[in-house]
Formats: C-alpha cells, sequence, structure tokens
C-alpha cells in the first residue's frame, strides 16, 4: 500500500530517473498511504548501486510509486500485485500513460499471488496495509517459495513503534522513520542448513 502520511490523491511524482517529475494520478480509496517522497528518495539513495537492471516485485503496490520509481531508474522490471481492483486499475493506466511496458499488474490479494509460480527476484517492496499485519506472513512466503534469488534485496515499511518478525536471514542494511513509519532495507543472506 505504500505507507505514511502521503501526497493527496493525484499529487504522487516520480522523483528521479527517466520518469521524473512525472505524475501518478491516484484514486482516493480508503487506506492508501502513499510512501512520501522524503523517504522514497531515501530509499533510492540506498538502492542507487543495485537497481540498474533488477528483477523487481511490488506487493502490496497501491500507488505503485515504489515500482515505478523503480523502472524511472533504471529497474529492468516490475511485477505489481494489488488486491483492490480501483488501485490496480490506475496502476495500469498510469503505466500505460507513461508509456511503460517493462510494468505488469495482477489484481490479486499478495498472499494468494504469493501461492502461485514463483520467479525469484532481487528487489522487493513489502508494503501492507498497516490494518492487517501481513508483514511476518507475506515474509515468510517470500522467503521459502521461491521468489527471492540469494542476495535479493527486500524493502519493509511498518508503523514505527512495531518492528515486524522476519526470517532471521533477512539482514538489517539500514533503516529509518518518518513520523509514525519505520522503513528498512534488508539483505538476504542464505539460510543456514
Amino acid at each position: 500500500m505504500s505507507g505514511g502520511r502521503g501526497a493527496a490523491p493525484g499529487r504522487i511524482r516520480i522523483i528521479g530517473g527517466s520518469l521524473r517529475n512525472s505524475r501518478l494520478n491516484v484514486p482516493e480509496l480508503p487506506g492508501l498511504r502513499p510512501t512520501v517522497e522524503r523517504v522514497r528518495e531515501t530509499l533510492f539513495n540506498w538502492l542507487a548501486p543495485v537497481l540498474e537492471g533488477a528483477r523487481c516485485l511490488d506487493l502490496c503496490a497501491g500507488t505503485g510509486a515504489l515500482g515505478i520509481e523503480a523502472l524511472s531508474r533504471g529497474a529492468a522490471s516490475v511485477q505489481f500485485v494489488e488486491r483492490d481492483t480501483r488501485a490496480a486499475q490506475a496502476l495500469r493506466d498510469n503505466l500505460e500513460r507513461l508509456k511503460t511496458s517493462a510494468g505488469q499488474v495482477a489484481s490479486v490479494d499478495a498472499g494468494v499471488f504469493l501461492k502461485g509460480s514463483p520467479e525469484p527476484h532481487d528487489l522487493v517492496f513489502l508494503d501492507p496495509p498497516f490494518a492487517l499485519g501481513l508483514w511476518t506472513a507475506l515474509a515468510q512466503q517470500l522467503e521459502t517459495g521461491g521468489w527471492l534469488t540469494a542476495q535479493a534485496w527486500i524493502y519493509v515499511e511498518s508503523p514505527r513503534d512495531s518492528a515486524p518478525a522476519l526470517p532471521p536471514n533477512w539482514q538489517l542494511h539500514r533503516d529509518g522513520h518518518a513520523g509514525e513509519v519505520r522503513f528498512a532495507l534488508y539483505r538476504r543472506a542464505l539460510p543456514l542448513s
């Protein structure tokens, strides 16, 4: 869903790369929390050395701002997963308007999507709706289901006061806070046998 207090609907912009300053049309939907620009700027500064050519998965995509920012900055592809049909359609419309063919949208629940045939990804954005508390379950599905490359990066956005339980082989790389939101970047290490 892309957490944190964000801009008003229709006011989200891409902040870097080939699509810089492009505006994303965002429907007004309950629980849709676009990631604030300051957090996106920090995150993509962290990711700059590893983003070129990356295969990305934007779970609980919401506005798709994280995945579209990744495409703008050189990611090879982004699979967007968004269960709300209106948000998913707005995301498809934005990708079409921006003439971006490297993004695919699945309008399905993230947990159901992760039960499908896995394709390993280099970078995953994990930002489920805060009220649903899905971090641990989705992280476990990512880790055990074949969705992550050996040294994948995982971005996690969660409430500031409650860090989710994540697989022990996800090593914290960097983290920060913005308002009531904690944002963190993890690096996957192969689990010990």
